[in-house]
């Protein structure tokens, strides 16, 4: 009798297991749409993002830009998250970083003032 519940046991765990690992593995090869955007009242401001694409991180930088400011990114890969960062030059202002994965809700950050610096970052 205790034979056959440590099979039933045992079949079950790997029943759950083999679920698991079919979940991962389709999330490693859905293809998600970044968008990144930076909105506010600034001029001269330094943005960098980066997403991971395939198990490797990908960084971009853009320096003297003007408000506002998006991007679109494809990744694919079980991670697909990275970071969006803004900062603000010497005349300040104020500037909202913003990242949206897919339809999701998106993750914002705000900075004002001279040298301030918003991160949006902890999206999938």
């Amino acid at each position: 009798m205790l034979l056959v519940i440590a099979l039933l046991l045992a079949g079950g765990c790997a029943a759950v297991f083999a679920l698991f690992a079919n979940e991962v593995s389709k999330e490693s090869e859905r293809t998600a749409t970044i968008r990144y955007e930076v909105t506010g009242q600034a001029g001269g401001v330094a943005i960098t993002y980066s997403t991971w694409r395939g198990g490797d991180e990908s960084a971009s930088q853009v320096t003297g830009v003007t408000l506002p400011w998006s991007k679109q990114e494809k990744a694919k890969g079980f991670l697909k998250g990275g970071t969006l960062s803004v900062t603000l030059g010497p005349d300040g202002g104020t500037a909202t970083c913003s990242v949206t994965v897919d339809d999701g809700a998106p993750k914002t950050a705000t900075a004002s003032g001279a040298f301030a610096t918003a991160v949006c970052s902890g999206f999938f």
